[in-house]
């Protein structure tokens, strides 16, 4: 898998210009090194099966550095960023990373809005977005503006946390039924976290989103059809027990039994649970599926 394993060439060579530049933030680029490897392991096999030139749009594309890498492979990235609450502190590292683009020849496209106000039409063979859905202010919204945007036959796929499951990942916290009521009991675990850049932002930027809330956002938009793996939790259990920086976010009783959990071969079991009910909703969105032929 060799463009697996060039992004680490890409993320090295932004690493040492980081390192000059401003190495106090190394800490904050580190975290979004092993998110880009994971979201480009992540794409990886719907990447094999478009053109290597095709368009792509990355949804919130944050620090920017997987939609630079996708251009270093060939593909013509947008990489649409919806800055607001509880992201500014991408600012400095996402204009450094576009410095190093610069330098080394491999910009995106930069869509500087967010993504209710996409108004691109019938354009890109492929979409994704990584941790970003559960951000948006109108997610059925998203879903057309992101719909509209792709070609026939095209996909959009994105994994995001799912809030019909009792916990909540960017705060570590249980949820108690509704945003309002986990606030209530929480507010201390919440506003008072040193560990969350800009924990109030974050906090008031996350919409709850939910699989039925999906499958409604989608049944509104003709000729859309949406489909859950369950498979991306066990790989995201193994995840905990092997990428350290990844498993340092989770509580330690958490990391204790996910770790058992790996080293016994029984995580593979949780891919039997119903996408409903799975922390993480992996969710590939296709428009006019029965159309061939109408992508690059």
């Amino acid at each position: 898998m060799p463009n697996l394993k060039s992004i680490d060439t890409w993320l090295e060579g932004v690493r040492e210009y980081i390192a000059v530049q401003a190495p106090e933030i190394l800490g904050v680029l580190d975290l979004y090194m092993g998110e880009a490897r994971f979201g480009r392991k992540y794409i990886d096999s719907d990447l094999a099966t478009i053109s290597s030139t095709a368009t792509i749009l990355e949804v919130g594309a944050g620090s920017l550095l997987l939609s630079c890498q996708l251009v270093r492979e060939g593909f013509q990235v947008s990489a649409l960023e919806p800055l607001g609450d509880g992201f500014s502190h991408f600012d400095k590292l996402r204009n450094l990373i576009l410095e190093h683009a610069r330098i080394t020849g491999c910009v995106p496209t930069l869509l500087n809005l967010p993504a209710e106000k996409l108004s691109v039409n019938s354009f890109f063979d492929y979409a994704f977005s990584i941790n970003v859905m559960e951000h948006v202010n109108d997610m059925p919204g998203v879903v057309v503006k992101v719909s509209n945007a792709l070609k026939n036959g095209a996909r959009y796929r994105f994994t995001c946390p799912n809030y019909l499951f009792p916990y909540e990942p960017h705060f570590n916290i249980p949820t108690l039924f509704s945003k309002k009521l986990t606030e209530h009991f929480f507010a201390g675990k919440i506003f008072g976290r040193q560990d969350v850049p800009d924990p109030v932002g974050t906090w008031k930027s996350l919409n709850w989103i939910t699989v039925p809330l999906v499958v409604s956002g989608v049944k509104k938009v003709p000729d859309l059809h949406v489909r859950f793996n369950k498979k991306l939790l066990v790989s995201t259990i193994e995840r905990v027990a092997t990428d350290p920086q990844f498993s340092a976010r989770r509580s330690k009783s958490m990391r204790t039994v996910l770790s058992a959990l790996v080293a016994l071969r029984l995580h593979s079991l949780f891919a039997l649970i119903p996408a409903t009910l799975q922390p993480i909703i992996d969710c590939t969105i296709t428009k006019n599926p029965n159309v061939i032929g109408k992508t690059s």
